[in-house]
């Protein structure tokens, strides 16, 4: 299904009825990622997905692609179908997406799962890479923000054991458009810190992070429950960055004991 939002054309789908979950995706990748969870939570739940700007069937930014943008469009598409409150998981750049959410509409918040991610802003350094990268990915295609992602995206288990995963993920990544993959770059470069952010969460938050994960570790998300008031972390085994992908019971499990079903669903 396609929504038109503020000037442009965004493709989401929602599936099943109970309490709201809105499934926010990872650079670079889109709302197919969470298909492993799709069907399951979607038992006594109102799941709701959708591709950023520029990624599977939305249409491009029109600069820089801010987490602010993806949250305010998340919100939007939370009015069209209204849903008044909805829980928010988001992976990677959907945590940050996520984290935004919170603090610009933190009255439509109702919960949150923070999966593989992290609340620093990038470092300079960081910051600068990002910057590099996506001139290469201009000049050189979406090949290199495969080259320079995949290897760090999966855990050592999966790449060791899923080698079909990295075949379609990396397929996934090549079809993407080089200027969408720029503008999603600068926009987690420009990313605000958002540590202060946690003590100010005042919903029940499920921190998830892969074991394997290089990108975003496990000390990341322990920081982050830490900060949290009455959060709850867990580990992910076998796992990189991708958790969900990498080890889909593990995480479907942990996130359907977590959030609430409609009435009558057994939990």
């Amino acid at each position: 299904m396609k929504a038109h939002i503020d000037g442009g054309w965004i493709e989401y789908d929602v599936l099943g009825e109970g309490p709201a979950l809105l499934l926010l995706h990872a650079f670079p990748l889109g709302r197919f990622m969470w298909d492993p969870q799709w069907e399951t939570l979607a038992q006594g739940r109102r799941l709701l997905r959708f591709d950023v700007r520029g990624f599977g069937g939305s249409d491009p930014a029109d600069g820089p692609l801010t987490m602010e943008r993806i949250a305010d469009d998340a919100a939007a598409l939370l009015d069209l179908l209204r849903i008044e409150r909805a829980a928010v998981g988001g992976c990677s750049m959907g945590g940050y997406a996520a984290f935004a959410f919170a603090r610009r509409h933190p009255q439509r918040l109702a919960g949150l799962v923070l999966q593989d991610t992290k609340a620093g802003a990038d470092s300079d350094e960081a910051r600068r890479g990002r910057l590099a990268l996506a001139r290469r990915v201009l000049d050189e295609g979406a090949r290199a923000a495969a080259d320079a992602f995949l290897p760090k995206l999966l855990g050592e288990t999966t790449q060791r054991e899923q080698p079909q995963l990295v075949s379609r993920l990396r397929a996934r990544i090549l079809a993407l458009r080089p200027e969408a993959i720029a503008t999603a770059l600068h926009g987690l470069a420009a990313r605000p810190d958002s540590r202060a952010t946690l003590a100010t969460i005042r919903v029940p938050t499920l921190v998830l992070v892969g074991e394997e994960d290089v990108l975003t570790p496990p000390e990341e998300a322990e920081a982050i429950a830490r900060e949290v008031p009455g959060a709850r972390l867990a580990v992910v085994p076998g796992a990189g960055h991708l958790a969900n992908l990498e080890n889909p019971r593990a995480v479907n499990e942990q996130i359907d004991a977590f959030l609430p079903r409609a009435p009558g669903k057994p939990q």
